[in-house]
């Protein structure tokens, strides 16, 4: 399972939010090519970058964090956040993402967003599948929408969706951990999707327990800065299981 830290950038700084709340907005670095510096010399090689600004603005806005991490590390960036034209996605990869996560898009226009997966292929582009109470949510998740979660997900692979970032809102930032039961439920019912796992993660513990459900991957945020993971015990984890 790979271990894939997450940065949140508003204004430039790396942040962390609470159930998606701005106005919870923590700020733990100001300098997010530091963070990532420190995370790729733990051995980490992939990153979760979100332009939180760019999902209230509804484009892309902090392209040039990412051109500044992709350009002085070596790590796996798939970037999101306001996504929402040809043009957006253009920057995103020529500022060196290797992935791009499109969420409210994928419900909003879903013409542009599969449009974007036949272009670039079912292993560039990410469907970021959050949810409160299994409705997926919208807009940095200011509104739900009326789509179920699992069948959305299940539409999705049917036109070539590989990666799914499952975000479970009313865990995310409350390190309470991580949504166990609907990660099984979602496994059970699709095949061979890549389903990487996001919010509430709080102890070490938690991470084999979704390697064992078959998670391809997950998210870590809140739990690195507040110091509930050690990025030593990740180094550990990510050498043990090659």
């Amino acid at each position: 399972m790979r271990i894939i830290p997450a940065i949140d950038i508003i204004d430039g700084k790396c942040v962390r939010l609470s159930k998606g709340d701005y106005d919870t907005k923590k700020i733990y670095n100001e300098n997010p090519l530091e963070v990532a510096k420190e995370f790729e010399a733990h051995g980490i090689k992939h990153l979760h970058l979100v332009d939180l600004d760019g999902a209230k603005s509804k484009h892309i806005v902090n392209h040039k964090v990412l051109e500044q991490i992709a350009s002085q590390t070596n790590l796996n960036i798939d970037f999101g956040g306001g996504l929402k034209t040809d043009d957006d996605l253009r920057i995103a990869f020529e500022s060196g993402a290797k992935q791009i996560t499109g969420g409210s898009i994928a419900v909003k226009d879903s013409d542009t967003f599969i449009g974007w997966i036949e272009k670039h292929g079912a292993d560039k582009i990410i469907l970021g599948a959050d949810a409160m109470d299994e409705k997926v949510a919208v807009s940095g998740w200011l509104e739900e929408s009326k789509e179920e979660l699992i069948p959305f997900i299940q539409s999705y692979q049917q036109k070539g969706i590989q990666y799914v970032i499952c975000t479970d809102i009313s865990k995310d930032g409350m390190l309470e951990g991580p949504s166990f039961e609907l990660y099984k439920r979602i496994l059970e019912q699709t095949n061979d999707l890549k389903l990487i796992a996001s919010g509430g993660i709080s102890t070490f513990d938690e991470l084999p327990k979704l390697d064992e459900m078959g998670c391809e991957g997950t998210i870590i945020g809140k739990a690195i800065y507040e110091n509930r993971i050690s990025l030593k015990q990740l180094e550990s984890y990510i050498l043990s299981n090659g």
